[in-house]
């Protein structure tokens, strides 16, 4: 079960005045390996977050894994948070749906430049052979992707977070579970 500790942070805008550092260790079915992850958040005087775990997994081909975004961080909040960096700047008259769509597929680009020919080896679920740098510029280059897109559903007027939830939802529908569990085929095949 998870063990919680709260422990008192520096004041931030925005942010409470606790934050949880959580450490879970579970084990998965006999036929599946153990998985230790410990995860904490460091929070900076300016109340940028980051989170660094460690993983610690026996081999095996299917790998349980503890993994969760912070809580505090919504959609939301990075839409307001970029809406105010936008306007006090007054990009707002750059920021056309257009715009916006071209600088995030620039920045896809740039992410996947951090890939590229890395091979799928190189590439394994928490990328065990890349360096923290290596990771920390992914994690900078994942942010500016999903800040552009963010900025684009603002722009457009579309409720990301809804329809991401409805698009779920649907793909429920388009790929049942007792149909197509372990397949990597077309949703038609299901059909």
């Amino acid at each position: 079960a998870p063990e919680a500790r709260e422990r008192p942070t520096p004041e931030t805008p925005g942010s409470g005045d606790v934050e949880l550092e959580i450490e879970e260790r579970r084990t998965v079915r006999e036929d599946e390996p153990t998985t230790t992850t410990e995860r904490t958040r460091a929070s900076s005087p300016d109340g940028e977050g980051a989170h660094q775990r460690r993983a610690a997994t026996d081999p095996g081909p299917r790998t349980a894994r503890t993994f969760a975004f912070d809580p505090a961080v919504t959609l939301e909040s990075l839409r307001q948070d970029q809406a105010a960096f936008a306007a006090a700047r007054d990009w707002d008259q750059f920021h056309t749906p257009r715009n916006v769509l071209l600088a995030m597929v620039g920045e896809v680009g740039e992410l996947s430049e951090l890939f590229q020919w890395r091979g799928d080896a190189g590439c394994g679920v928490d990328l065990p052979s890349w360096s923290e740098n290596d990771k920390t510029h992914l994690g900078e280059e994942m942010a500016d992707v999903l800040l552009y897109l963010v900025r684009l559903a603002d722009r457009c007027g579309v409720d990301l977070p809804a329809v991401a939830k409805a698009k779920l939802e649907k793909n429920k529908h388009k790929y049942p579970a007792d149909k197509c569990r372990g397949s990597a085929a077309k949703y038609t095949a299901y059909a």
